[in-house]
């Protein structure tokens, strides 16, 4: 079973009435909206690598309120703990039992604050519910539920005190990007408008979370042609032959591209996937996936380069035909 073509224009309008909704608050950033809108829909995460001050903690909130689901903010710190951000179990003497206390996790849209902060110990605490959508405490699992989306940010600038997040944990982001700063017309129109302290709490509804869990089953069968697989597969067989690279793209991988590649589509009226959206997506998708040796930083040579000559090295499915 595919999705049909009045299905796929329905997807398409609810998307963009979504987006509208959250550039409401997040001024002149509709394609960081698309892609926040994408991992959520896609039942991933988005890493936001970016300095402060962007607008970050807005997307969060905006997106959680338009989705009417429930929003937390986790500062993760050096002296942050595992339970601060699970939960913990604790004894009820009244009761005579123990019951689980849920940790802020438990929200629709969670923004991990500088996530490279805290100690590695603490950061592996997201690897289960992030992967499984679930908490293990004292060998009890924990569904957090659905709609369920992680976007954690860090600082590419100030780099002292923090711990570098691991090539298992950055796999597990479906995408990285970063807000940047707004243009000169969208920072005009929000400092004309600066007495307006918390522009996301001006965010409305417009759609339950048993609609978003309709619309991410809707992307699972948006039609992929073999061709296109075959495409998503020699990108990663390249990935790792490219020069100055030392990990290249995972299976895991492949399949977040796929799943990504489905709701884009979707989200563009379509039915079915093109070798374009594969192509629009590969910076998002792969540049913390990518690892690069020493001597790429020595030779000037970026992981944005090493995408841009992968992309060239792989004739797509379009040119093969040609």
């Amino acid at each position: 079973m595919t999705i049909s073509h009045e299905q796929a224009e329905w997807f398409r309008k609810t998307f963009d009435q979504l987006t509208d909704n959250i550039e409401k608050a997040v001024l002149g950033k509709r394609h960081v909206v698309r892609l926040a809108l994408t991992c959520l829909l896609s039942e991933g995460h988005i890493l936001l690598e970016d300095v402060p001050g962007t607008g970050k903690t807005m997307l969060a909130r905006a997106l959680a309120n338009t989705v009417q689901g429930s929003h937390a903010r986790i500062q993760f710190t050096p002296d942050l703990l595992p339970s601060d951000v699970t939960g913990v179990t604790v004894y009820d003497q009244h009761k005579g039992s123990f019951e689980f206390h849920a940790g802020p996790i438990f929200h629709t849209i969670v923004l991990a604050d500088e996530i490279n902060r805290a100690s590695p110990k603490t950061q592996s605490a997201l690897l289960e519910v992030m992967e499984e959508g679930q908490v293990t405490v004292d060998g009890v699992a924990h569904p957090v539920g659905r709609p369920f989306l992680v976007i954690a940010t860090q600082n590419p600038i100030e780099q002292a005190g923090t711990y570098r997040l691991p090539e298992a944990q950055l796999d597990r982001f479906l995408m990285k990007t970063s807000v940047g700063y707004p243009d000169r017309q969208a920072t005009v129109e929000l400092l004309v408008n600066a007495k307006v302290r918390d522009r996301a709490g001006l965010v409305q509804p417009v759609i339950t979370a048993q609609t978003i869990a309709q619309m991410s089953e809707l992307a699972d069968e948006v039609y992929v042609d073999p061709a296109v697989v075959g495409y998503v597969a020699e990108l990663a067989e390249e990935s790792r032959r490219q020069p100055h690279v030392r990990l290249g793209l995972s299976p895991r991988g492949c399949l977040a591209y796929v799943r990504v590649a489905k709701t884009w589509a979707a989200a563009d009226g379509r039915d079915h996937v093109v070798p374009d959206d594969i192509r629009e997506l590969a910076e998002p998708v792969l540049s913390h996936r990518l690892l690069l040796d020493a001597e790429a930083q020595f030779s000037g040579v970026s992981v944005e380069t090493v995408i841009g000559r992968l992309l060239d090295s792989v004739a797509t499915p379009t040119d093969r035909v040609a």
